[in-house]
């Protein structure tokens, strides 16, 4: 039996990357899942984003684990629709214990606009923010639960650079720290604990593509300030993910209002 059987994750940009790591991880013990990605293009993101068809993996992969999963393509900056989601998911699921505000851009290109801040902190800030307010009233009648908010190494250092995009997520993910911290005591009464998690660069399709190196190699002062500690360029998704399994389950059940980096070393270095 696993460390979260019988348990609900409520997970936002689920449908690749490090959200699929986590559903799957987290149904690998138990949990079944609420899956939710807007699987669709944002104008101002110049890499390619997930697709139906990667959600629909995401489903696959959570069902080949024998759990079951209630997945949606919706977009964390529509509150009606993501309310619509989460409901849908716990009225077949018949609740919520865990979520997981993992749904994130990084509009980072050699051709910036304006409208990527607008965009990036729309997604990575105000998603965060209705992630949690769709479900903690949930995880209040349930009598207690885990919410893990994905922050960044530029949640904790002035990193990121000077365009629109980078600015904007920089202080997006700084952002997700400050809401961390005030949900961590609004909840606490309700034994609701509230963590971030801060990953370095990751082996996933925001950071591997074309646009991303060529964004990186275009400034080798900014590739070089990336540089972990360790000698690995990037972690990979599952390093993130058991981070989380252990900050949802019991193992961490008195560990809240906490910023745990998960980085190679990367912040120590600063």
């Amino acid at each position: 039996m696993g460390v979260l059987e019988g348990k609900v994750a409520f997970i936002t940009g689920a449908a690749r990357g490090q959200g699929r790591s986590h559903a799957v991880r987290l149904a690998q013990e138990g949990a079944d899942i609420i899956a939710v990605d807007i699987a669709a293009q944002i104008d101002s993101v110049p890499y390619p984003m997930a697709t139906p068809e990667d959600l629909a993996e995401t489903v696959k992969q959570v069902e080949a684990l024998d759990r079951r999963i209630h997945a949606v393509q919706a977009d964390v900056r529509d509150r009606e629709a993501l309310q619509a989601a989460f409901d849908g998911g716990v009225a077949l699921l018949g609740g919520v214990d865990i979520v997981l505000a993992n749904a994130g851009i990084a509009p980072l290109s050699m051709h910036p606009t304006r409208q990527e801040w607008f965009d990036v902190v729309d997604v990575n800030l105000t998603g965060v923010y209705q992630t949690v307010e769709v479900s903690k009233q949930t995880l209040i009648d349930r009598g207690g639960g885990a919410i893990v908010l994905t922050s960044s190494t530029a949640g904790l250092a002035g990193i990121g650079g000077s365009a629109p995009g980078g600015l904007g997520y920089t202080a997006a993910k700084h952002g997700v720290v400050g809401l961390m911290r005030s949900y961590a005591n609004q909840l606490a009464e309700h034994s609701i604990r509230v963590n971030t998690i801060h990953p370095t660069g990751v082996n996933t399709p925001m950071v591997v593509n074309d646009v991303m190196q060529e964004f990186l190699q275009s400034d080798p002062q900014l590739s070089n300030a990336m540089a972990n500690a360790l000698p690995v360029p990037m972690i990979e998704p599952v390093d993130l993910s058991n981070a989380i399994l252990f900050l949802v389950s019991d193992a961490g059940r008195y560990v809240t209002g906490v910023t745990l980096p998960v980085d190679a070393g990367f912040l120590n270095k600063r």
